[in-house]
């Protein structure tokens, strides 16, 4: 039987581009929706996240993306999501 060495595994993995990236958010009165440059459209229950269910209508439209995509973050209200986790399901309550 043959192990691999760690420099050996390294080389073999193969690099996969996160193709998960935001292009923009927009909301309703329960839904947070991020469209995302391969053209899917995530739908995400605001109740998920307190701080963006509480904040205005206003305050949810000032946000910025980060990382080329990867990420959304709400200035205002000190918030940040990480598209992956959103495309994952995973909520606030679970991380």
């Amino acid at each position: 039987m043959h192990t691999l060495s760690k420099e050996e595994i390294r080389k073999r993995r193969a690099f996969v581009p996160n193709s998960a990236l935001a292009k923009r958010v927009e909301f309703d009165k329960e839904i947070m929706y991020v469209s995302l440059m391969d053209g899917r459209i995530i739908g995400v229950p605001l109740v998920w996240f307190p701080t963006l269910r509480m904040a205005k209508p206003a305050e949810r439209e000032r946000y910025e993306i980060g990382g080329g995509g990867v990420s959304l973050h709400w200035p205002e209200l000190d918030e940040d999501l990480s598209v992956a986790h959103l495309l994952a399901g995973a909520d606030r309550r679970s991380t």
